[in-house]
């Protein structure tokens, strides 16, 4: 039988104080008791990101309810303890009478604190404020007060020639939070002045983060980690006490893989080019790691580093010798280098790594496929360690397409990629799509365009090319969601009967909690979910088909509609159709264009379009251009089509022209 609590009210105030609640049975009850109790409640329902969720949440004390869900608790429990204990926190448990028994499993795991069944919100608030208590007096003998501690920090205003310190760093340095310039420098070592000096110049449109290291009266030796904005000049810097790891202290967080670093290894390469030895080098871009970091934490994302790392490293000397080097150069790329090495032995490294890396990690308590791309490269004549890994750099990203054989240079796009989103330099067109049986527009895809002020437009496909290299996919994938939803839920009123398709990618299908994230994206744009159309791409869903099935069954159930985009490049199978979920397939446009091409041709689209058909599935062409071809595609059953035959890709007032027009 299901617990439930006895309301008892209170005159409590609000507190500002948080308290973090994970109640997988009885969320919103066991929020309401304790925000009775007058705390500031941050719930939530399932523990995917448990750690990153508690640690944003600003709570010093959790609270998971483990009624009804005793091995998820326990599971959560554990997931938490490290972090509650390294935080000098307090976990609080609520059991069913029955599971008392278990409480020493909960106790091993890191909880502080339990309450049986039957419970009262006023046992409730009595059992937050123990488990405060707890957190004040471990806090006092650490000598430390408790929460997080204040950011070190500052921010410099070229337009207004203006110095902001953080609250936190003006009272360790006794400033004022908008002191002077000059009063600053005062509190630096003149021989630390020149490292600043030396550290600010090396800042500028293409060099946007340096750091350097110095001794801060009141705080002991620090690294400044600074950032310049090349658009207004400004400066932004967080300052490390050494021994803590911050979230913009990439460079200090790669100590952390227990790899080089990527001037270290540039070093290493230059040093036996000096000595007149040969480099071979295989530059290792990890897949997916972005999403999976986001799922789970950073601690987690740390942990999968390392796991990458050792493996790297256990496959490199097996292959090319103890004396190979292993070093993370940035973000979730790796290199791995070796003196003389023959063709045949870097290909077999080359071989093993990608095999290695393809087998799960796992992350968050959860197993975490990732994979990776690779590419090698040997020293020429007149080599540096710049030029040979910048040779390796543009053959791992070769095969990314291209708009146009003069389309500009990837790593250009990756630079310039991470300031479009702040710029809301990407934007969103629509592609109408028709009922070929009436010729009516009937929907629309919505699709990324990215309007690069010196470059001109760039197409969706370039565009998340260079998302996935620059690691911001995830990023790129909620962006171009959140603006396709808020412009369709604007539409005027005469294009309010047209549905609308999104793109979701592979990324998307492996974040834990996406289809919640998704759904709860659509109900605050305003946009009918029965008017929507999740699209996912046939090699996203064949890169984990058992969580594609439950992320399209589950949007579907909420009321949406879903849709196999790009059917035809890839697998292809009936088997998996079967398996999923489906109201659309969307032919892929090669195979649309093909259907005029030769007898051979025009079977397999039919096959295609009869195996849809068989399983109640609707086929819209994709990339449609022709008359001849929309002629044969109606004559083989397909019932919709997309592509320039109707129109290209359009902003609102000339959709809505076309529309009604």
């Amino acid at each position: 039988m299901q617990d439930v609590f006895k309301i008892v009210e209170t005159n409590a105030e609000t507190s500002e104080t948080p308290v973090f609640v994970l109640s997988f049975r009885q969320r919103d009850e066991v929020a309401a008791a304790t925000a009775g109790g007058g705390w500031r409640v941050v719930a939530a329902r399932r523990a995917d990101g448990l750690e990153q969720r508690f640690l944003a949440s600003g709570a010093s004390v959790a609270v998971i309810d483990a009624r009804g869900a005793l091995s998820d608790g326990l599971e959560a429990t554990r997931a938490l303890g490290k972090t509650i204990d390294s935080h000098g926190g307090a976990m609080l448990i609520l059991v069913s009478q029955s599971d008392t028994v278990h409480m020493r499993h909960f106790f091993d795991a890191g909880a502080t604190h339990f309450l049986g069944s039957p419970m009262s919100s006023s046992a409730m608030a009595h059992a937050i404020r123990f488990a405060e208590r707890h957190v004040e007096r471990l806090a006092r003998w650490n000598g430390k007060a408790a929460g997080p501690p204040e950011p070190l920090g500052w921010r410099y205003d070229a337009a207004m020639r203006s110095l902001q310190l953080t609250p936190g760093l003006g009272n360790l340095l006794g400033l004022s939070e908008a002191p002077g310039l000059g009063a600053v420098l005062r509190r630096i070592d003149p021989a630390d002045r020149r490292l600043a000096r030396a550290a600010l110049k090396r800042l500028s449109a293409d060099r946007v983060s340096t750091a350097f290291a110095h001794d801060l009266p009141g705080v002991g030796r620090v690294v400044q980690h600074l950032q310049y904005d090349a658009r207004t000049g400004g400066l932004h810097a967080l300052v490390e006490a050494l021994g803590v790891a911050p979230d913009a202290s990439l460079a200090v967080r790669d100590a952390l893989t227990g790899a080089r670093d990527g001037p270290s290894a540039r070093r290493w390469i230059d040093r036996q080019l000096s000595e007149g030895e040969p480099v071979s080098v295989i530059l290792i871009g990890m897949k997916r790691f972005e999403t999976v970091n986001t799922a789970y934490g950073r601690l987690a994302g740390d942990e999968l580093l390392r796991s990458v790392s050792r493996r790297v490293a256990e496959v490199a000397r097996e292959t090319l010798g103890r004396d190979a080097i292993v070093a993370r150069i940035g973000g979730s790329e790796f290199l791995v280098a070796s003196g003389a090495t023959s063709a045949s032995t870097l290909k077999a490294a080359e071989a093993r790594l990608e095999e290695a890396l393809s087998r799960p990690f796992v992350a968050g308590g959860e197993i975490a496929p990732l994979g990776a791309r690779l590419a090698s490269a040997v020293t020429v004549a007149g080599d540096s360690a710049a030029s040979l890994l910048r040779r390796a750099s543009e053959a791992l990203i070769g095969d990314i397409p291209s708009a146009a054989p003069d389309a500009p240079p990837m790593e250009e796009l990756v630079n310039d990629l991470h300031f479009a989103l702040e710029r809301g330099e990407i934007g969103i067109l629509y592609q109408p799509q028709v009922a070929i049986a009436t010729g009516k527009i009937i929907g629309v895809e919505a699709l990324a365009r990215w309007q690069h002020p010196t470059l001109g437009e760039i197409g969706a496909e370039l565009l998340f090319a260079a998302a996935e290299r620059a690691g911001l996919e995830a990023q790129l994938s909620d962006h171009v969601q959140r603006r396709a939803l808020s412009g369709a839920a604007q539409w005027p009123q005469r294009l309010n009967m047209l549905r609308l398709s999104v793109n979701v990618t592979a990324g998307d299908v492996a974040r834990a909690g996406f289809a919640d994230t998704l759904l709860g994206r659509v109900d605050a744009s305003g946009f009918p979910r029965a008017r929507l159309t999740i699209e996912v791409t046939e090699s996203g869903i064949m890169a984990d088909l058992g969580e594609s099935a439950r992320l399209l069954g589950e949007l579907r159930s909420a009321g949406c509609r879903v849709a196999i985009d790009d059917f035809g490049t890839g697998y292809s199978s009936l088997a998996y159709l079967k398996a999923l979920p489906l109201d659309y397939l969307k032919i892929d446009k090669k195979l649309s264009q093909d259907i005029t091409g030769s007898h051979r041709d025009r079977v397999v689209v039919r096959g295609v379009i009869d195996m849809a058909r068989s399983l109640g599935i609707s086929v819209v062409a994709e990339g449609v251009e022709t008359e001849a071809q929309l002629d044969l595609l109606a004559k083989e059953g397909c019932q919709y089509f997309q592509g320039y035959l109707c129109a290209e890709p359009l902003d609102v007032p000339a959709l809505a022209k076309l529309v009604t027009g």
